[in-house]
């Protein structure tokens, strides 16, 4: 998320807004001809606008954690007094370790805070290399738990691989976590908030598009199918398909916000956060949930 639209949301948040009083807003979309999957809004939860705004992951280790959420009010005051003020859509590896991405307003690094399976957290911080965009909206972890991937804010035809900090051996918190690899996207993406690892070579994102000029709809779910596994060692290339639009539904009326996805491979739930315009943030922001077919 960039700085314009977080001020948007702390302002929201401290009640600076205008009571929206227009009719509900439901603009749900087809699924797009030759789409990778079909997924089917199966049901939603209220998504706290403190600390359930900005992403989710399922954690496996151990057994019966409750998904991890985060938002405004999770970033710990050691970490924003520093000035890491925003945090992203996190991951888990599966073998208990959370990522969480941050970002500063200003300055050449991102950084990626690690939770290891015992509650102990560690911070890697990446210096942006050239042309590199500064924001840092999310993360996912390969299946194997070896690499990460993360994107750019803005219109982009890549995503970014690193090695995972905390679980490939080769990364360390004393140490610049460096680029190793890129996906390039045979077709350009915008504004992607999060994304989850489906499969070994299947990526499924969220999108807060508000153009709809790349796929014929706004704010849509992505499936993203990698040529290959990420390695860290080698490029490859990645097919972007639009598989719907994600649910768009408030008591307000204005720019919905499309934030973190996750998929939770024990039962095949995908969740989405979507942030409702206006007020409404504070009491109908929903975390929906989809399932395959």
């Amino acid at each position: 998320m960039p700085a314009s639209a977080r001020q948007r949301c702390h302002a929201v948040l401290a009640g600076l807004v205008t009571l929206a009083t227009a009719a509900v807003v439901s603009l749900a979309a087809p699924t797009p001809a030759g789409a990778a999957d079909t997924w089917t809004e199966t049901g939603s939860d209220r998504a706290d606008p403190l600390t359930e705004s900005q992403g989710l992951t399922s954690v496996e280790v151990p057994a019966g954690s409750p998904n991890h959420y985060t938002g405004i009010g999770t970033i710990p005051l050691g970490v924003s007094s520093r000035g890491w003020n925003h945090v992203g859509d996190p991951d888990a590896s599966y073998d208990g370790h959370s990522i969480e991405p941050y970002q500063r307003d200003s300055g050449n690094s991102k950084m990626f805070r690690v939770r290891a399976p015992g509650g102990t957290w560690s911070e890697y911080v990446h210096t942006l290399g050239a042309g590199e965009a500064l924001n840092n909206s999310w993360v996912a972890v390969s299946p194997d738990g070896q690499w990460m991937l993360s994107g750019e804010w803005g219109t982009m035809t890549r995503l970014l691989v690193f090695p995972t900090p905390g679980v490939n051996p080769s990364t360390s918190p004393s140490e610049n976590l460096p680029q190793v690899s890129t996906v390039r996207l045979d077709h350009a993406v915008r504004d992607v908030q999060g994304c989850d690892f489906s499969g070994p070579t299947t990526l499924l994102c969220s999108s807060d598009d508000p153009e709809g000029s790349l796929f014929g709809l706004t704010k849509p779910l992505l499936q993203i199918d990698l040529s290959a596994a990420p390695n860290g060692t080698s490029d490859v290339s990645g097919h972007v398909s639009a598989l719907r639009q994600l649910p768009l539904r408030s008591s307000c009326s204005g720019a919905f916000e499309a934030e973190g996805i996750d998929y939770d491979r024990r039962t095949g739930t995908l969740r989405v956060i979507v942030v409702s315009p206006g007020f409404c943030v504070l009491t109908d922001s929903k975390t929906y949930r989809f399932s395959r077919g």
